[in-house]
């Protein structure tokens, strides 16, 4: 099974940066695992924010996060990333960390394997 864990969370003013961070741990990795980055504020849908390919590094992003999010990996750490710039109050949510066996964004569908979420408060 693959476990992830969130961290980095917490309370930021708008225009500020933050990053949080998800440690994967599994049995075994696909030689094209991926993992990404999902968002879900109160009275609103899951969102999808953005992915990257674990064996290669590509990524897709949201329109909504373009040009402010990026998302990279340590794969000696077994680490995701999300450094979150230019932060809005409607980026507000808990963001969750997921893995998933291949690489096909934009997961209208989620992945297959979900961390427990981790709150980000972006205060005007």
């Amino acid at each position: 099974q693959v476990q992830l864990v969130e961290s980095g969370g917490g309370l930021v003013l708008a225009g500020g940066s933050l990053r949080l961070s998800c440690v994967a741990s599994a049995r075994s990795f696909s030689s094209y695992y991926a993992m990404g980055w999902f968002r879900q504020a109160p009275g609103k849908e899951r969102e999808f924010v953005g992915a990257i390919s674990w064996s290669g590094g590509s990524t897709y992003y949201a329109d909504t996060v373009k040009g402010r999010f990026t998302i990279s990996r340590d794969g000696a750490k077994n680490t995701v990333y999300l450094q979150m710039n230019s932060l809005k109050p409607e980026d507000t949510a808990v963001y969750y960390c997921a893995a998933d066996p291949a690489f096909r964004p934009p997961y209208r569908d989620g992945m297959d394997y979900w961390g427990k979420g981790i709150l980000v408060t972006v205060s005007s």
